[in-house]
């Protein structure tokens, strides 16, 4: 299972952690992981064409994306991130879930 935890503060997110595998189908032919990755490609991409030092992000066995500057092109990308990751999580909830911590 992928776990997306969200990392707020007074509702500005301020981390997001993605870990896990979907195990939804074999590697190369996992639709789930397929998307959850192109949702997080395509949000961090547009963010830094913004700004290279509105987030930070490494991985490892864990994704984890640092919001830096929080604005308001980050949180409508942002929220939009969640979004679809939670309307995929409701189509597969045995192989992706969502949570939110306040921090």
């Amino acid at each position: 299972m992928i776990t997306v935890t969200i990392k707020k503060n007074k509702n500005e997110i301020k981390q997001i952690e993605m870990k896990g595998h979907a195990l939804y189908d074999t590697l190369g032919k996992d639709i789930v992981c397929a998307g959850v990755s192109s949702i997080l490609t395509t949000t961090v991409n547009a963010i830094l064409r913004f700004n290279e030092n509105y987030i930070r992000f490494h991985e490892a066995k864990t994704f984890v994306l640092d919001v830096l500057v929080w604005d308001d092109v980050v949180e409508k990308l942002l929220i939009n991130m969640i979004d679809l990751l939670k309307e995929l999580s409701i189509s597969y909830p045995e192989n992706i879930k969502i949570r939110e911590e306040e921090i």
